[in-house]
This record gives C-alpha cells, structure tokens and sequence, in this order.
C-alpha cells in the first residue's frame, strides 16, 4: 500500500472515531480485550438502541478498527489490533525526526494492568 492509500485509510480509520459514541465502543473493546463482547451487550453499557449501535460497529469495522464474528445468532466484535497498530504506527512514523527523546515517553502514560508477554 503506497502512501496516498494509508493516508486515505488513516483518514477513514480517525473519522470512524471521531464521534464520541464510536470512540467509547472502541475504547470499550480494546478495554475488554481479545475476548471482545456480543454487540447487545455493546449496545446495552453504552444505552444505545441495538439498530443504531449496528450501524456505529459496522463503521468501525469498515475503518479497520474492529472485527466481527457471527456466533448462531449473535455478532461478537472484538479489537483488530493490526488495524489499531497500524493507526498508531501512521501517526507516529514520522514524531522522532531525528531525536528519539521527544518520543521517548510517549507509552508511559498507559496503565496496562494485563500480564506482559
């Protein structure tokens, strides 16, 4: 993929968060972690009607962000943590420019609580 697709990519990937009901979801799934959550249980914490949710999840998952799996007759989302590290590694490619020390600290702001690899 050359630059002018991530970019456009990376554009579609922010634009699907830039609603603060699809920020929470994202942010709600990275928090529930690989095991993800069924998409009424989604919709419920976030009290949202479960046709309005479909159609929040569904941009997410076009952008990249989340991926969906059919389980009988429930949908379970999860993170897609290649799409959400490749909208980090976009935004940050370029931060150092020379001096790696502005970056440096950039990830001691997150409070991990998961066993580490």
């Amino acid at each position: 993929m050359d630059n002018l697709d991530v970019q456009v990519w990376a554009v579609d990937a922010l634009g699907a968060l830039a609603h603060e009901t699809r920020l929470s979801v994202f942010r709600m799934l990275v928090k529930a972690g690989p095991d993800g959550m069924i998409a009424g249980a989604i919709a419920d914490q976030q009290r949202v009607p479960p046709s309005t949710m479909s159609h929040h999840l569904a941009m997410l998952e076009r952008a990249g962000l989340v991926r969906s799996e059919r389980e009988s007759r429930l949908i379970h989302y999860r993170t897609d943590y290649a799409g959400m590290r490749r909208l980090l590694t976009f935004l940050m490619q370029d931060c150092c420019q020379g001096a790696p020390e502005m970056c440096g600290d950039l990830l001691g702001g997150l409070a991990c609580t998961g066993a580490t690899a």
